[in-house]
Protein backbone atom coordinates (compact mmCIF):
# COMPACT_ATOMS: atom_id res chain seq x y z
CA UNK A 1 0.00 0.00 0.00
CA UNK A 2 1.23 3.63 -0.97
CA UNK A 3 -2.16 5.63 -1.38
CA UNK A 4 -4.81 5.96 1.15
CA UNK A 5 -7.58 7.97 -0.20
CA UNK A 6 -9.67 9.99 3.01
CA UNK A 7 -12.45 11.55 3.66
CA UNK A 8 -12.91 14.92 4.87
CA UNK A 9 -14.25 18.69 4.86
CA UNK A 10 -17.67 19.88 6.55
CA UNK A 11 -20.58 17.91 5.76
CA UNK A 12 -24.29 17.50 6.80
CA UNK A 13 -23.74 15.88 9.24
CA UNK A 14 -21.80 18.39 11.71
CA UNK A 15 -22.09 21.67 9.09
CA UNK A 16 -25.88 20.98 8.20
CA UNK A 17 -24.47 21.23 4.14
CA UNK A 18 -21.43 20.84 1.92
CA UNK A 19 -19.02 22.83 -0.06
CA UNK A 20 -20.15 24.46 -3.46
CA UNK A 21 -19.15 22.81 -6.80
CA UNK A 22 -18.78 25.84 -9.24
CA UNK A 23 -19.90 25.62 -12.91
CA UNK A 24 -16.82 26.98 -14.08
CA UNK A 25 -14.62 23.78 -12.15
CA UNK A 26 -13.69 25.91 -9.13
CA UNK A 27 -14.82 24.38 -5.83
CA UNK A 28 -14.61 25.30 -1.53
CA UNK A 29 -12.57 23.44 0.52
CA UNK A 30 -14.48 23.74 3.94
CA UNK A 31 -13.00 22.23 7.44
CA UNK A 32 -15.47 20.61 9.54
CA UNK A 33 -15.96 22.67 12.61
CA UNK A 34 -13.79 22.22 15.58
CA UNK A 35 -15.06 19.59 18.38
CA UNK A 36 -13.99 21.75 20.73
CA UNK A 37 -13.80 25.19 21.36
CA UNK A 38 -10.53 24.78 23.07
CA UNK A 39 -7.60 25.17 20.28
CA UNK A 40 -5.44 27.35 19.38
CA UNK A 41 -6.60 27.45 15.25
CA UNK A 42 -7.16 31.01 14.78
CA UNK A 43 -9.24 30.65 11.67
CA UNK A 44 -13.18 30.57 12.18
CA UNK A 45 -16.58 29.62 10.65
CA UNK A 46 -16.75 33.62 10.47
CA UNK A 47 -13.05 34.06 8.91
CA UNK A 48 -12.95 30.93 6.17
CA UNK A 49 -13.86 33.26 3.48
CA UNK A 50 -15.26 30.69 0.57
CA UNK A 51 -12.51 32.25 -1.99
CA UNK A 52 -14.93 31.62 -5.49
CA UNK A 53 -18.26 32.76 -4.26
CA UNK A 54 -19.42 35.89 -6.30
CA UNK A 55 -20.70 37.26 -3.31
CA UNK A 56 -17.60 36.85 -1.12
CA UNK A 57 -19.82 34.68 1.48
CA UNK A 58 -17.68 32.81 4.44
CA UNK A 59 -18.21 29.60 5.62
CA UNK A 60 -20.49 31.02 8.91
CA UNK A 61 -22.70 31.98 5.47
CA UNK A 62 -23.36 28.46 4.12
CA UNK A 63 -25.57 27.29 7.67
CA UNK A 64 -27.51 28.57 10.31
CA UNK A 65 -26.79 25.90 12.21
CA UNK A 66 -23.42 23.43 13.66
CA UNK A 67 -23.41 19.90 15.89
CA UNK A 68 -19.90 19.97 16.85
CA UNK A 69 -19.91 16.70 18.28
CA UNK A 70 -23.16 14.74 16.47
CA UNK A 71 -23.14 11.87 17.96
CA UNK A 72 -21.58 12.40 21.17
CA UNK A 73 -23.56 15.39 22.02
CA UNK A 74 -20.66 16.93 24.14
CA UNK A 75 -21.55 20.35 23.25
CA UNK A 76 -24.80 22.63 22.52
CA UNK A 77 -25.75 22.85 18.61
CA UNK A 78 -23.81 26.32 17.67
CA UNK A 79 -26.30 28.73 16.48
CA UNK A 80 -26.75 32.47 16.09
CA UNK A 81 -23.32 35.29 16.29
CA UNK A 82 -21.77 32.22 17.88
CA UNK A 83 -21.64 30.94 14.74
CA UNK A 84 -19.02 33.32 13.52
CA UNK A 85 -16.69 32.89 16.52
CA UNK A 86 -16.58 29.55 16.59
CA UNK A 87 -12.84 27.88 15.81
CA UNK A 88 -12.40 25.37 12.47
CA UNK A 89 -11.08 21.85 12.83
CA UNK A 90 -8.63 22.87 9.60
CA UNK A 91 -7.88 19.20 9.10
CA UNK A 92 -5.94 18.85 6.20
CA UNK A 93 -4.18 22.05 6.37
CA UNK A 94 -3.11 22.26 3.18
CA UNK A 95 -0.95 25.02 2.90
CA UNK A 96 1.07 23.06 5.89
CA UNK A 97 0.14 19.90 4.15
CA UNK A 98 -0.17 18.52 7.75
CA UNK A 99 -3.26 15.99 8.61
CA UNK A 100 -4.49 14.18 11.97
CA UNK A 101 -6.20 11.09 12.33
CA UNK A 102 -8.40 9.65 15.42
CA UNK A 103 -10.88 7.35 13.29
CA UNK A 104 -10.98 4.10 14.24
CA UNK A 105 -12.62 2.80 10.97
CA UNK A 106 -10.28 1.93 8.76
CA UNK A 107 -8.12 5.15 9.09
CA UNK A 108 -5.59 5.02 12.06
CA UNK A 109 -4.72 1.35 10.71
CA UNK A 110 -4.02 2.77 7.74
CA UNK A 111 -2.52 6.02 8.03
CA UNK A 112 -0.09 4.45 10.51
CA UNK A 113 1.44 2.15 8.00
CA UNK A 114 2.58 5.21 5.49
CA UNK A 115 5.69 5.59 4.75
CA UNK A 116 8.16 8.68 3.39
CA UNK A 117 7.08 9.19 -0.15
CA UNK A 118 3.61 7.58 -0.06
CA UNK A 119 0.31 9.60 -0.69
CA UNK A 120 -2.52 10.44 1.25
CA UNK A 121 -5.49 11.68 -1.11
CA UNK A 122 -8.55 14.04 0.26
CA UNK A 123 -12.03 14.06 -1.28
CA UNK A 124 -15.07 15.74 -0.01
CA UNK A 125 -18.48 16.01 -0.83
CA UNK A 126 -19.16 19.02 -2.94
CA UNK A 127 -22.55 20.29 -4.25
CA UNK A 128 -23.14 22.63 -7.15
CA UNK A 129 -25.38 25.92 -6.28
CA UNK A 130 -28.19 24.98 -8.53
CA UNK A 131 -29.07 22.05 -6.42
CA UNK A 132 -27.50 18.88 -8.45
CA UNK A 133 -26.89 15.91 -7.28
CA UNK A 134 -24.15 16.16 -4.52
CA UNK A 135 -20.95 13.46 -5.14
CA UNK A 136 -17.69 12.78 -3.10
CA UNK A 137 -14.59 14.22 -5.18
CA UNK A 138 -10.90 13.88 -4.70
CA UNK A 139 -10.04 17.51 -4.16
CA UNK A 140 -5.99 17.38 -3.73
CA UNK A 141 -3.46 15.72 -1.85
CA UNK A 142 0.40 15.27 -0.08
CA UNK A 143 3.25 13.91 -0.41
CA UNK A 144 3.68 11.70 3.55
CA UNK A 145 7.30 12.76 4.76
CA UNK A 146 6.43 12.08 8.53
CA UNK A 147 4.05 9.70 9.89
CA UNK A 148 3.59 9.42 14.03
CA UNK A 149 1.17 7.68 16.17
CA UNK A 150 0.19 8.90 20.02
CA UNK A 151 -1.42 5.70 22.00
CA UNK A 152 -3.08 6.26 25.11
CA UNK A 153 -0.08 4.42 27.05
CA UNK A 154 2.23 6.99 25.19
CA UNK A 155 4.18 8.41 27.67
CA UNK A 156 4.08 12.14 28.66
CA UNK A 157 7.23 13.36 27.87
CA UNK A 158 7.27 11.57 24.07
CA UNK A 159 3.84 12.59 23.64
CA UNK A 160 5.22 16.16 24.01
CA UNK A 161 7.93 15.61 21.49
CA UNK A 162 5.91 14.07 18.56
CA UNK A 163 3.62 17.32 19.06
CA UNK A 164 6.06 19.72 19.31
CA UNK A 165 7.10 18.31 15.59
CA UNK A 166 3.67 18.82 13.74
CA UNK A 167 2.95 22.41 15.53
CA UNK A 168 0.06 22.81 11.90
CA UNK A 169 -1.67 19.96 12.97
CA UNK A 170 -5.43 20.48 14.18
CA UNK A 171 -5.22 18.11 16.82
CA UNK A 172 -2.49 19.48 18.21
CA UNK A 173 -3.37 22.31 18.27
CA UNK A 174 -6.42 21.65 20.17
CA UNK A 175 -4.03 19.61 22.72
CA UNK A 176 -3.81 20.91 26.41
CA UNK A 177 -0.57 20.35 26.91
CA UNK A 178 0.92 16.71 25.90
CA UNK A 179 -2.87 15.97 26.60
CA UNK A 180 -4.46 15.04 23.32
CA UNK A 181 -8.61 16.24 23.00
CA UNK A 182 -9.14 12.19 22.68
CA UNK A 183 -6.92 10.74 24.57
CA UNK A 184 -8.05 7.32 24.80
CA UNK A 185 -7.82 7.05 20.92
CA UNK A 186 -4.49 6.11 19.06
CA UNK A 187 -3.63 9.02 16.40
CA UNK A 188 -2.08 9.36 13.47
CA UNK A 189 -0.51 12.23 12.29
CA UNK A 190 1.32 12.82 9.00
CA UNK A 191 2.99 15.76 7.74
CA UNK A 192 3.40 16.18 3.94
CA UNK A 193 5.96 17.64 1.60
CA UNK A 194 5.03 18.70 -1.89
CA UNK A 195 3.99 17.48 -4.12
CA UNK A 196 0.58 18.36 -2.44
CA UNK A 197 -2.22 20.90 -1.73
CA UNK A 198 -5.49 21.61 -3.39
CA UNK A 199 -6.73 21.03 -6.74
CA UNK A 200 -7.12 24.73 -8.16
CA UNK A 201 -10.01 23.30 -9.66
CA UNK A 202 -12.09 20.28 -11.87
CA UNK A 203 -11.91 17.79 -8.74
CA UNK A 204 -12.23 14.03 -9.61
CA UNK A 205 -15.92 12.27 -9.00
CA UNK A 206 -15.45 9.10 -7.50
CA UNK A 207 -18.93 8.86 -6.74
CA UNK A 208 -21.86 7.00 -8.48
CA UNK A 209 -25.62 7.36 -6.49
CA UNK A 210 -27.30 4.20 -7.55
CA UNK A 211 -29.58 1.51 -6.27
CA UNK A 212 -27.60 -1.50 -6.46
CA UNK A 213 -29.16 -5.05 -6.53
CA UNK A 214 -31.28 -6.32 -3.95
CA UNK A 215 -31.30 -2.78 -2.49
CA UNK A 216 -34.10 -0.86 -1.87
CA UNK A 217 -32.62 2.51 -1.77
CA UNK A 218 -29.80 4.40 -3.94
CA UNK A 219 -26.90 4.96 -2.11
CA UNK A 220 -23.22 6.44 -2.99
CA UNK A 221 -20.79 4.06 -4.31
CA UNK A 222 -17.25 3.98 -5.26
CA UNK A 223 -17.45 4.06 -9.17
CA UNK A 224 -16.06 1.41 -11.15
CA UNK A 225 -13.41 3.26 -13.32
CA UNK A 226 -12.06 4.71 -9.97
CA UNK A 227 -11.53 1.39 -8.08
CA UNK A 228 -10.04 0.00 -11.93
CA UNK A 229 -7.27 2.90 -12.27
CA UNK A 230 -6.72 3.42 -8.95
CA UNK A 231 -6.12 0.00 -8.19
CA UNK A 232 -8.37 0.10 -4.66
CA UNK A 233 -7.84 -2.78 -2.69
CA UNK A 234 -9.60 -1.79 0.82
CA UNK A 235 -12.35 0.03 1.66
CA UNK A 236 -15.46 -1.40 0.39
CA UNK A 237 -17.53 0.08 -2.46
CA UNK A 238 -20.02 2.18 -0.38
CA UNK A 239 -19.28 5.60 0.01
CA UNK A 240 -22.25 6.53 2.75
CA UNK A 241 -20.05 7.18 5.42
CA UNK A 242 -16.59 8.28 4.04
CA UNK A 243 -14.35 5.34 4.14
CA UNK A 244 -10.55 5.31 4.15
CA UNK A 245 -9.64 3.14 0.94
CA UNK A 246 -6.19 1.73 0.05
CA UNK A 247 -4.43 2.03 -3.18
CA UNK A 248 -1.93 -0.29 -4.47
CA UNK A 249 -0.29 2.33 -6.78
CA UNK A 250 3.08 4.20 -6.39
CA UNK A 251 3.11 7.56 -5.50
CA UNK A 252 4.29 9.25 -8.61
CA UNK A 253 1.74 6.59 -10.30
CA UNK A 254 -1.04 8.24 -8.60
CA UNK A 255 -0.13 11.98 -9.69
CA UNK A 256 0.46 11.21 -13.06
CA UNK A 257 -3.19 9.34 -12.94
CA UNK A 258 -4.86 12.85 -11.22
CA UNK A 259 -3.10 15.15 -13.05
CA UNK A 260 -1.40 18.42 -12.05
CA UNK A 261 -2.52 20.56 -9.05
CA UNK A 262 -2.81 23.91 -10.49
CA UNK A 263 -3.54 25.00 -13.99
CA UNK A 264 -6.03 21.84 -14.55
CA UNK A 265 -8.10 21.71 -16.80
CA UNK A 266 -11.87 19.97 -17.44
CA UNK A 267 -10.27 16.62 -18.94
CA UNK A 268 -8.74 16.52 -15.40
CA UNK A 269 -11.79 15.86 -13.71
CA UNK A 270 -11.48 12.36 -15.24
CA UNK A 271 -9.37 9.48 -13.87
CA UNK A 272 -7.28 9.13 -17.19
CA UNK A 273 -4.78 5.89 -17.70
CA UNK A 274 -3.50 7.62 -20.68
CA UNK A 275 -1.91 10.48 -18.52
Amino acid sequence: MTVVLAGVGADSTNLGTLAPLYDDGHFEYVPIPEKTSQTSEEATLGSWRLEHDPGGRTAADLTTRIEPTPVSGEYEPVTGPDLESWPLHRDPNFEALTYGEHRSSGYVSRLRRLEPGDVVGFYAGLRRPEGERAHRYLIGYLTVERVDVIEPETPADERASILAHHPENAHTKRAVGDELFRSEKPVVLVDGREPGGLFDRHPIRLSEYEVKPGNERAQYYLRPEVTSTLEVTAGGENMMFKPAYECALEGEQFRRLVGPLEGRTASNGEIDRTR
